[in-house]
């Protein structure tokens, strides 16, 4: 991929922003954010990196959407950043304004890229974003799920004292409170995970990873999560611009897929070339089946509200 613009140049986008360029995604880093200097600083940091950890990928960064110009790809962290006792939903009216100023930069300057959601909700600003540009829904996605299954791949790990790399999860649904981690799909190097965890511990390792966000924010109290964020941006964007066909927990713009049309939400999907190639489909059984349409019934709620202030 030659160029990748990133817009919103807080922690989450100078962090995906580095991990790019620390592993020659591209050969272009274009930050853009509405503060004067955020991004021209921050991509001057991550260039000054460059001899150390031995990219060559060419950073630089501005206020001006012109900037999109060319754009393969762009990242989308823009928006109001959680503050402690604050939902994803909370952040719905003001994020979409800013997302609908993102948008009209790209569809100038940028007609052909692929677009990757971070903001959030980002299942609603995704389905937006879908509706607003006309787009086929292989170009438009978000990122959650890469997110939240590895924090629950990480908290299995500090359970069981065993090495991430054997630990495989998925969490699909909304990327908020009502996420489906789907423990029968979840192994140990391919051994389930019911083998190595009692009921009781899982269902406790289910609930810190739908509260992972904010347990990092109520720590924090300054800052949300950003590190794992951008890491899980770095690997959809590994997977596409690699072609690799990876299967990535994705959001996902469903047009009848698991009974859903009309909405963006957090599925398996393939990743490569063509951005989201294909959903993939999974058998779930009645119980994950009723959490997933209930993580998706509020996703859908807050696209009514979306429209209500439209």
């Amino acid at each position: 991929m030659n160029k990748i613009s990133i817009v919103g140049a807080g922690r989450v986008g100078e962090s995906a922003a580095q991990f790019i360029a620390g592993n020659d995604l591209c050969r272009e880093i274009a930050l853009i954010d509405v503060r004067e200097g955020a991004a021209e600083g921050a991509a001057l940091d991550i260039q000054e990196v460059a001899p150390l950890c031995q990219f060559d990928t060419r950073l630089y960064g501005g206020s001006d959407y012109t900037l999109l110009k060319d754009s393969n790809m762009v990242v989308i962290t823009a928006g109001l950043p959680r503050k402690p006792g604050m939902s994803r939903s909370d952040l719905l009216e003001s994020n979409v304004a800013i997302i609908d100023t993102v948008l009209e930069g790209v569809h100038k300057y940028a007609p052909d890229s692929m677009l990757l959601f971070v903001s959030n909700p980002v299942d609603v600003l995704t389905y937006h974003a879908f509706i607003q540009t006309g787009w086929p829904r292989n170009r438009i996605f978000g990122q959650a799920g890469v997110l939240d299954s590895s924090r629950m791949a990480s908290f299995i790990a500090m359970e069981t004292g065993y090495s991430t790399q054997d630990i495989n999860t998925m969490v699909l649904g909304g990327h908020g409170d009502t996420m489906v981690p789907i423990m029968r799909y979840t192994t140990i190097s391919g051994i389930p995970i019911s083998h190595f965890l009692s009921q009781a511990k899982l269902d406790e390792i289910v609930e810190r990873t739908r509260n992972g966000g904010a347990e990092i924010l109520a720590l924090r109290q300054n800052s949300s999560a950003y590190g794992a964020p951008a890491a899980s941006v770095a690997e959809m964007v590994d997977a596409i611009v690699h072609n690799r066909k990876r299967i990535l927990p994705t959001v996902v713009v469903l047009e009848g897929e698991y009974g859903l049309s009309g909405i963006a939400i957090g599925v398996p999907a393939v990743l490569g070339i063509n951005g989201m190639e294909k959903v993939i489909s999974l058998d779930m059984n009645d119980e994950e089946t009723a959490l997933f349409h209930n993580s998706a019934a509020l996703v859908k709620k807050d696209i009514g509200l979306l429209k209500q202030t439209s």
